[in-house]
């Protein structure tokens, strides 16, 4: 990146918070987010919604509610 304002932090943002990017384009991210508080939040608002997917995708139904939507599914799926 070469250096980094607004525009280019917001654009790879998402690389960012995957590790996607290059050495020399985090260490510009990074600057930039030091000196810039709006960058900064929009990183930390990625970074928990990411953390809040990730833990969603782990954890699972109760048994007997998932019993109870396979039994639907099939008595839907058999109309059809």
């Amino acid at each position: 990146m070469s250096g980094c304002d607004c525009a280019k932090a917001r654009a790879e943002l998402e690389e960012f918070l995957h590790n996607e990017l290059r050495g020399d384009d985090v260490a510009d991210i990074r600057a930039h987010m030091e000196t810039c508080v709006e960058c900064s939040e929009e990183h930390r608002v990625g970074a928990v919604l990411m953390e809040t997917v990730k833990r969603a995708c782990r954890e699972e139904a109760p048994e007997a509610l998932r019993i109870q939507v396979l039994a639907r599914i099939r008595a839907e799926q058999s109309t059809h």
